[in-house]
């Protein structure tokens, strides 16, 4: 069997990516293999964060062309053209998969293979039929959809975050198992569309990655247009005319049966790792496949790094994009440059948005005690907030009650995930101080001035959920 050596191995085209132009930039003769299986670009261009963000736009302003009437604007919706919607996304998305495609096909030093790529021995991989060795290879293979197991699931036509956006046509009803952040962008998305939605969770919350007191606004706003249930394990699925599952609620054991015309599975990711066998290249995995790196994204087996969700650690492309930062340091430089998780960021493109940095509530209990304070402030108390009849939404920050560093704030309403960043981007400051955001000038009336406000209405742990009972937030 051939083989061939290069200076670089890249397996996977998303994150990854980014390091491949400093690399021949500083090694000019270098021969780099770059791998996928798929088609270029990563998760987030191909099927991830790109195209679910060109489909959601158009949902949220059916949301908004609904909500006219409030402002005594009589509007209706005539049609919806679904086709319409998901080819321009699928066009803007092939155009760029295949911009990807020919410039690794023809960049000089590149050799590119749309292969499977597994490890045969430690800094040696099979690629369809050859045999490639490098000292230094870069793992940017991403994740898959997590399949939970459902009696019979394998005999259902079942779609999962990978397929749903290539279908044709609308269905008039769906059934998506999961209660996290897919499940609740595509819940939103069909609903705008004219779907029936049904989300079937089996969390006691629905979004518990955020604040319960956001989680049950959430639940509560997104239900006006969908049903949501939470806290049921989904057991059986079949398929006859319709698609069917049985869920069994986890609290009273009562049975329950949903049917409709299409079934996603959107309950989290899971490693994908497992193709590479990387144990046959000396690395580690942890007990639920992800690739196991050190505080500088190096695996066990020097030479080697990983990146992205192959770590399994924050599952978004700014993530994946900060991490090919570091190794790019460590890896291309020298350097020796610590991953820092301190302030991660996150939106959820529902409607209404939301968006968080740092710690939780209670992860900032649980480390400081008493010695944290909380702003929190309501859009609807703000005179933009007024104007856009923004009811019920609120910004919370937490804050170290000595210097008021910052360390987490979580945001849901309008414009959630520009919000946001008024918070993220003094937390990669020295001080992470939250007095900037209370002392700067705001434009009045805008809608930033609820982080403002937030900052500048700190208070108890105790006094804060207080307020939160008595804004009827927290059950």
């Amino acid at each position: 069997m051939e083989e061939e050596r290069y200076d670089l191995i890249v397996i996977g085209t998303g994150s990854a990516m980014n390091l491949v132009e400093p690399f021949l930039r500083r090694n000019p003769e270098a021969r780099v293999a770059v791998i996928d299986k798929d088609e270029p670009g990563g998760i987030c261009l191909t099927r991830g964060c790109i195209p679910s963000k060109i489909i959601l736009h158009p949902a949220d302003l059916v949301r908004e062309i609904q909500r006219a009437k409030e402002f005594g604007i009589e509007a209706r919706i005539e049609n919806i053209k679904f086709e319409e919607i998901m080819e321009y996304m699928r066009n803007h998305i092939d155009e760029e998969i295949e911009m990807i495609k020919h410039g690794l096909s023809h960049a000089q030093g590149i050799d590119y293979y749309q292969e499977v790529a597994s490890f045969i021995a430690p800094y040696m991989l099979k690629v369809g039929e050859k045999i490639i060795k490098a000292d230094t290879i870069f793992l940017c293979t991403g994740s898959k959809p997590y399949i939970p197991p459902i009696k019979g699931i394998e005999k259902v036509d079942y779609h999962t975050s990978d397929t749903i956006l290539r279908i044709e046509h609308r269905p008039e009803s769906i059934v998506i198992v999961g209660g996290g952040y897919i499940a609740a962008e595509y819940g939103h998305f069909f609903s705008s569309m004219g779907t029936d939605v049904t989300i079937v969770g089996r969390n006691p919350r629905f979004l518990p990655q955020e604040e319960p007191e956001i989680s049950n606004l959430a639940f509560h706003k997104l239900s006006q247009h969908m049903r949501i249930y939470t806290n049921h394990e989904v057991k059986e699925a079949w398929q006859d005319d319709r698609k069917r599952i049985v869920a069994i609620d986890r609290k009273s054991g009562e049975r329950k049966e949903f049917e409709a015309e299409a079934l996603l599975i959107a309950a989290g990711r899971a490693s994908n790792a497992d193709i590479l066998h990387p144990e046959k290249g000396g690395i580690k995995v942890d007990s639920r496949g992800w690739i196991v790196t050190n505080e500088y994204m190096q695996t066990l087996q020097p030479g080697v790094w990983a990146m992205g969700d192959a770590t399994g650690k924050h599952l978004f492309k700014h993530a994946a994009n900060y991490e090919s930062e570091v190794v790019y340091y460590n890896a291309i430089l020298g350097k020796k440059v610590k991953v820092d998780y301190h302030a991660v960021p996150h939106a959820v493109f529902t409607h209404p948005e939301i968006a968080g940095v740092g710690m939780s509530e209670s992860k900032a209990v649980e480390k400081y005690g008493d010695d944290i304070l909380i702003g929190f402030y309501r859009y609807e108390d703000t005179g933009k907030g007024i104007a856009m009849k923004a009811k019920d939404y609120f910004v919370k920050i937490i804050v170290e009650r000595n210097d008021f560093r910052i360390l987490g704030a979580h945001i849901i309403g309008p414009h959630a995930s520009i919000l946001i960043h008024e918070v993220i981007n003094l937390m990669y400051t020295s001080s992470q101080s939250a007095y900037p955001i209370y002392a700067a000038m705001h434009i009045h009336p805008s809608l930033s001035e609820v982080v403002q406000r937030a900052v500048g209405n700190l208070m108890d742990v105790e006094e804060y959920h207080h307020l939160l009972k008595h804004y009827g937030l927290e059950n």
